[in-house]
């Protein structure tokens, strides 16, 4: 007697990768975060989640760390927080990394170290330069870089911004600027001129001096900017990193800095 067919198998296994996929997702752009955190933003059952995160973890596209504490200690293990690693990043592109590598190297000993420089300005200007208008429309610097998040995310670098508290009294509230994907970390991380000439367009588009706090190119989570709100003479700042003015100076402090 013949076996049965069972045709909407590869309907489920299309649906499992659908599924995996989001959760992928969820953590590229809001990342790290516990599995209850990513139940409820896909309204899928716990149980779901974390069979999902258990094959990311074994395929080596997702880890783990503890949350921290808030509060007294309790008893019981930590939150454990998921996030994606490279090769879980690499789902959403990293395309032609290498010859991207190869041909800057190239560039770099044939024509130094300034036509590197100046190919990475040339690239963020193509970047960012079609979104000016939209991004300078406003005076206020949180309110660019909400637009410029927005424009870094049409150009799929998975962006966003949060207000930060203000580090003394009688200054303003920050914003931070989170870019969760980069198409180039891979090349940023031989070659940091892409982010230096990043960090500096920015600081031009938003009209005040930035930090650039982290970088996934340095294996961060997310490349992380600092925009200060200032009052009076006295900008907000976060821990100290590299800091770049609107007329694209940059001062580099030793400690670096980690996103908030």
């Amino acid at each position: 007697m013949p076996r049965a067919t069972h045709p909407h198998v590869p309907s489920q296994v299309s649906a499992e990768g659908k599924t995996r996929q989001e959760v992928a997702r969820l953590l590229l752009e809001q990342g790290p975060m516990t599995a209850v955190v990513v139940a409820e933003q896909l309204g899928i059952s716990p149980a779901a989640v974390r069979r999902h995160l258990d094959a990311l973890l074994a395929d080596g596209e997702a880890e783990t760390r503890d949350a921290p504490r808030r509060g007294p200690r309790g008893r019981g293990r930590p939150a454990k927080l998921f996030l994606l690693t490279e090769p879980g990043r690499a789902r959403f592109g990293h395309a032609y990394d290498d010859l991207a590598v190869s041909a800057i190297r190239f560039l770099a000993e044939h024509a130094g170290e300034d036509a590197v420089r100046a190919f990475a300005e040339q690239r963020v200007e193509k970047l960012v330069g079609p979104h000016r208008p939209a991004i300078t429309g406003s005076s206020d610097p949180a309110a660019r870089a909400e637009a410029l998040a927005t424009a870094l995310s049409r150009e799929g670098y998975a962006a966003s911004t949060r207000q930060v508290a203000a580090p003394a009294p009688g200054q303003n509230v920050g914003a931070q600027l989170c870019q969760h994907h980069c198409p180039v970390a891979h090349v940023a991380a031989e070659f940091p001129q892409l982010c230096e000439a990043e960090t500096e367009a920015f600081a031009r588009l938003l009209g005040t001096h930035v930090q650039r706090l982290a970088t996934i190119a340095r294996g961060d989570s997310a490349c992380t900017t600092h925009v200060p709100v200032t009052t009076g003479n006295n900008p907000a700042h976060p821990e100290p990193g590299r800091t770049v003015s609107p007329e694209g100076h940059t001062a580099r402090i030793p400690n670096g800095g980690k996103p908030a």
